[in-house]
């Protein structure tokens, strides 16, 4: 299994399922059993995830309210329909993944192999806009299904993807190091996709927001004379950023496909689950590690995520920042990016739970000061390092503490093997869950404040709205994280135990190999 598990090398035994990489030949010498190259190869294939969820998560509701300029309420019916079908569909595709058998190429790869294609054509369509004639249930219907089909189509690539860090091989010090190039190279795929797709139509969203002063107090429709080029200017802005995106989702794919290759383990042989579906979840569920650790990763990711689908409304219609929220969320996302080798430096100096701690509570302070600011551009450039740098914790940490709740179910449970694509699955079930509520709470908190689309005019209840959505409301679910964090039961005594327990393991496995050979 994990690499990390066995402290072995990277030399692959017999290709069947069972075989045990062969390695360290000494019980406390520790060789790097991955190469700085499959690191690489893995951490790129996680650009398409981060990169095209960001930047949906960054404009895709603004996108629907003002450029496609349908109802609030349509827009967030789209927003949750989409995201809580996402979330159904994870653990479906996990187990589906988990009863694939190991062909030629693999077991996991072939899946993402598969869906890349059919990803990069819905992405494509989901930022095309129909004709200004189009019935408001046809424009409804045609983003709800290209919104769901991409979903799919991610969700096929993303799970068996996330669980291939249990069969890198390697050393667990290894599959933490792989973690924090996959992180890094996440965060990096962030500022990359907020950063190109921002840069593209940031400017033209300013230009609609200026265009008020010439119009009736709504933003430029087909039928606003001289303003309506605008808006195709922003149309065509985004699907140009679409294109772009979408080559970048094609080439990240395969590099991944052509330079990693699955590593089976002692505990983890990249068979066939021998459980049902109902069997292994109940199995899962029960584990009390795992089931903490996918609690606090709700928290977490609904506060940052509700700051996400809200920070480009709050900065044009409360902080008096339109045209200049895609710079911040530049700043935010390098500052995010810079961060993660300091604190994978931290973890492993005072471990993980104090830092998941320390960082999330770090963005505490900048959330009320971020409400109690506007039109200030340098006090938000000072502030967006601040969330950046606690964004970088979540991004990291709970994907680098996930493996060791694996290796302790595994530990305790030696007969439920080949289970990690289910675990990762409701990893990411529980993060789009958080996705999907984050969007129906911001967006909903803006039809009942009574935003319009396309109003220009100042609405003081819109504004409260924005800002109740940007602190208050993410601070409390940080503190609900932050407390489930600091009970989690995995410390670093017991992931020294463990580390030691699937060292044991590897070497018994290597010995029996060794002896049938001789035999």
């Amino acid at each position: 299994m994990l690499p990390g598990a066995r402290g072995d090398a990277e030399v692959p035994g017999p290709d069947r399922e069972g075989a045990v990489p062969q390695g360290r030949a000494s019980h406390g010498e520790e060789k790097p059993g991955l190469p700085l190259c499959r690191k690489l190869c893995y951490a790129i294939g996680g650009i398409p995830y981060q990169m095209t969820g960001n930047a949906l998560g960054f404009f895709l509701q603004i996108f629907l309210l003002d450029v496609v300029q349908l109802e609030p309420f349509h827009a967030s019916l789209i927003l949750f329909l989409g995201r809580a079908w996402d979330a159904v569909t994870d653990p479906a595709v996990g187990f589906l993944v988990s009863k694939s058998p190991r062909r030629k190429y693999g077991k996991l790869i072939p899946w993402i192999a598969c869906s890349m294609p059919f990803g990069v054509l819905c992405y494509c369509m989901m930022w095309s806009t129909l004709a200004d004639g189009a019935p408001v249930s046809l424009k409804f219907l045609w983003y709800l299904f290209t919104y769901n089909f991409f979903q799919i189509c991610m969700t096929c690539y993303h799970v068996p993807y996330s669980s291939l860090t249990m069969f890198l091989g390697g050393t667990q010090r290894d599959r933490d190091s792989a973690t924090a190039y996959r992180m890094g190279m996440e965060v990096f795929s962030t500022l990359l996709g907020s950063g190109i797709q921002g840069q593209m139509v940031g400017a033209y969203h300013g230009r609609m927001t200026n265009g008020c002063s010439f119009g009736n107090g709504t933003l430029p429709n087909s039928s606003t004379p001289g303003l309506a080029g605008s808006l195709e200017g922003t149309r065509r802005a985004y699907v140009s950023a679409s294109l772009v995106l979408g080559s970048i989702y094609c080439l990240s794919c395969l590099i991944l496909v052509f330079g990693v290759r699955e590593q089976p383990g002692p505990l983890s042989p990249l068979g066939k689950a021998g459980l049902p579906f109902m069997s292994c979840l109940r199995t899962i569920v029960g584990h009390k590690p795992y089931t903490q650790l996918l609690c606090g990763f709700l928290f977490a990711s609904l506060a940052f995520q509700v700051m996400q689908g809200i920070f480009a409304f709050f900065c044009t219609h409360a902080a008096g920042l339109a045209g200049k929220f895609q710079h911040l969320v530049l700043i935010m996302l390098v500052t995010a990016s810079l961060s993660i080798p300091f604190w994978q430096w931290f973890l492993g100096r005072f471990g993980k739970k104090t830092a998941v701690t320390l960082g999330l509570a770090l963005i505490i302070p900048a959330l009320v000061a971020i409400t109690q600011v506007s039109h200030n551009f340098p006090a938000f450039v000072l502030l967006m390092v601040v969330a950046g740098c606690s964004s970088a914790v979540l991004y990291l940490l709970p994907w680098s503490m996930l493996p060791d709740a694996v290796d302790d179910f595994m530990l305790r449970n030696p007969n439920c093997l080949n289970l990690e694509a289910l675990f990762y699955s409701f990893y990411v079930f529980f993060n789009k869950f958080a996705g999907g509520l984050a969007v129906g709470i911001s967006t909903l908190g803006l039809h009942f404040a009574g935003y319009r689309a396309g109003d220009c005019t100042y609405n003081p209840t819109v504004a409260l709205a924005l800002k109740l959505l940007m602190a208050p409301v993410p601070i409390i679910l940080l503190l609900i994280a932050i407390t489930i964090f600091c009970l989690h039961p995995i410390n670093e005594e017991r992931r020294k135990q463990m580390r030691m327990e699937l060292e044991a393991m590897g070497r018994q496995a290597r010995r029996g190999s060794s002896d049938h050979h001789q035999g």
